[in-house]
């Protein structure tokens, strides 16, 4: 599926060629036997169908007086007219119980598509999804699902069946009134499809361009209400209202464009339809009035003729449908043949046997050629230790746990676990290994339950309610109207930063994994919240790796070891007392936050007091009883 059809070519077959195995699925012999009674079904429905018209003819020759050649019970017209509104009957039935046994066949196909697509979106690296813009993406799988949907609908249960109903139709009319009609009608169908051709393709550019304008839109749409608080911080709605028109101007325009180039299409299918009609129709009146027909063959060609317009008509939709569902498909499967940068080598193993030992081996990385991230970085945590990793922002400190999730692949040197270099082994069972409270933490919009249940989907309530006390947001939840059924919203904006944080906390705490990276986990937290949790964060680390990225120092001054970054290299290891003992980097990142700890502890000792009603005059401070 990978080598999926670029649809720029317009290559139907190809399409189909990829589809195939979805609509003939090796796995499911019950969905095989389906399109086998589907197929079925749509034949008899076109000979039905084909001979509806003559039932027709025979009945009006009756009532001429003029007796056909059948059996004696369908001479009378009564019986003739009931045979063939029987025979436009049965045609339906037919049909219908060919969408019915086709319907389970069709949706399997989409669904195993749109899983495919699904899966292969998580299977890219984060770079792509860093660069993605989420509305726009959301409407390309939309759109993409329904034209697949329609192209095996429309090409499966409709071109077939259409293309062995013109076939059949061909071979009554050179039977029935001679070649000279059969050439016309040849005529008139390559006519009607050449022009329908002509004005799709016509039609695929203004599509094209509705569907980039309508991208566009939404993914402006969705990144504004995303940024709802931003917008509102700068007063900035009218900007958003614009820049939100300007998209919808263009869909507006080139919607306006499909419809009117759609006007034009269908009055030229009539045009051309109704020409050869005319011919055919003129050429049996003159056979009659010579007495070479009688008013049952003029009225059969008719017949035919409307029978011949309704799948000519459908054939410019069929068309239509198809190449739309084209374009509608074709960015998905671009998506599809966007290769996943960081992949499992053939055969790879699990990590085994995790006792949770890390250790960077000259590790450099670089996300762009020109500006290297990590510059040979060498460092080690023992299984069951915790190491810190500080420095000023932009110094690498988060690469450092993206690398060792594989999110990106080294550049140079190994990321190993346990002597295993994470780069032979399966990426699900490294991430299996690994807790994570990220900095920013992005919550589902679910409950509060689902959220820290998705550390272990498979844990009890009480693993649940367990970790959250852990985490020390147990008393929180069970005060709020729905407890652990609360919704969060979306990116769990209901709930405050520190909350937040706490979940993630939660979260990791029910996985229990023998490694943990705690990424700024309290960044979202002031000092006295920090404080609490942090003797929650000291509890789940103990018998664990611990691999904490810091910008406050105050949470890794009883880490074993801690590392200072600076460009890219490490500029101090040792511990907390060492570093300070030192007088390096460490050192006076260590006093700039004191400093700004202790004004900040100042700033709310004097809020409590102002609580409290405490009034300082000069040297003196008199006690008021706060109103």
């Amino acid at each position: 599926m990978r080598k999926a059809v670029n649809a720029d070519e317009g290559s139907t077959l190809t399409t189909l060629a990829n589809l195939w195995p979805f609509i003939w699925p090796s796995d499911r012999p019950d969905l095989k036997k389906r399109v086998l009674l589907a197929i079925f079904a749509l034949i008899i429905a076109k000979f039905v169908t084909v001979l509806s018209p003559y039932f027709f003819a025979w009945a009006t020759d009756a009532l001429t007086g003029e007796v056909a050649d059948l059996p004696a019970f369908l001479v009378a017209p009564v019986m003739l007219v009931l045979a063939y509104n029987a025979a436009r009957i049965l045609s339906v039935a037919f049909n219908q119980l060919r969408d019915a046994l086709f319907a389970r066949v069709g949706q399997h196909a989409v669904r195993e598509l749109a899983i495919l697509t699904f899966r292969h979106l998580h299977q890219l690296s984060l770079r792509y999804h860093l660069a993605r813009r989420t509305g726009g993406l959301s409407r390309v799988i939309e759109r993409g699902v329904k034209g697949i949907e329609s192209i095996v609908r429309f090409t499966i249960l409709n071109g077939l069946p259409t293309i062995l109903e013109f076939a059949i139709m061909a071979a009554v009319i050179w039977y029935q009134f001679g070649f000279f009609y059969v050439v016309v009608v040849a005529v008139m169908i390559a006519g009607y499809v050449w022009f329908t051709i002509k004005c799709t393709n016509w039609r695929i550019g203004i599509r094209r361009e509705m569907n980039e304008s309508d991208t566009e839109a939404n993914s402006k749409a969705i990144d504004s209400l995303l940024n709802f608080e931003t917008v509102k911080y700068f007063g900035n709605e009218k900007m958003e209202t614009e820049r939100f028109d300007v998209s919808m101007a263009r869909y507006e325009s080139a919607a306006t464009k499909t419809w009117t180039s759609l006007a034009w299409l269908n009055l030229g299918q009539t045009v051309i339809l109704g020409i050869g009609m005319a011919v055919c129709m003129a050429l049996s009146a003159q056979a009659v009035l010579a007495g070479e027909q009688n008013i049952g063959d003029f009225v059969l060609i008719n017949a035919l003729l409307m029978q011949i317009s309704i799948p000519l008509n459908f054939i410019g939709f069929l068309y239509r449908e198809i190449r739309q569902g084209l374009a509608d498909i074709e960015t998905m499967f671009d998506l599809l043949l966007v290769p996943a940068e960081i992949k499992d080598l053939p055969g790879a193993a699990p990590l085994s046997a995790v006792a949770g030992q890390i250790v960077f081996k000259d590790v450099r990385f670089h996300y762009d050629e020109d500006r290297p991230i990590l510059k040979g970085i060498d460092f080690e945590v023992p299984a069951g230790k915790s190491v810190a990793i500080v420095g000023p922002s932009g110094a690498g400190k988060s690469t450092i746990s993206r690398l060792l999730f594989r999110f990106y692949d080294v550049t140079g040197g190994a990321v190993e676990i346990d002597g295993q270099d994470v780069r032979n082994v399966t990426q699900e069972s490294v991430r299996h290994a690994i807790g994570m409270v990220p900095q920013d933490t992005v919550l589902f919009n679910d409950t509060i339950a689902y959220n820290i249940r998705y550390g272990r989907p498979g844990a009890s309530e009480e693993d649940v309610r367990e970790a959250a006390r852990m985490a020390q947001i147990h008393d929180f939840i069970e005060n709020l109207p729905k407890g652990f059924d609360t919704e969060v919203g979306e990116r769990g904006l209901k709930l405050s930063g520190g909350e937040k944080q706490r979940v993630a906390i939660a979260r990791t705490i029910l996985k229990s994994p023998p490694i943990l990276i705690l990424d700024e986990a309290t960044s979202a937290l002031d000092t006295h919240t920090e404080r609490e949790i942090q003797s929650a964060l000291d509890q789940v680390s103990k018998n664990r790796t611990t691999l904490v990225i810091a910008h406050r120092l105050s949470t890794v001054v009883n880490a074993d070891q801690i590392i200072v970054l600076e460009a890219g290299e490490i500029a101090e290891r040792g511990t907390h007392m060492e570093l300070l003992d030192r007088g390096g980097l460490y050192a006076s990142m260590w006093a700039r936050q004191r400093e700004a700890d202790e004004a900040e502890e100042r700033l709310r000792a004097a809020r409590e007091h102002d609580d409290l009603g405490v009034v300082t005059r000069g040297k003196t401070a008199d006690y008021i009883p706060a109103k």
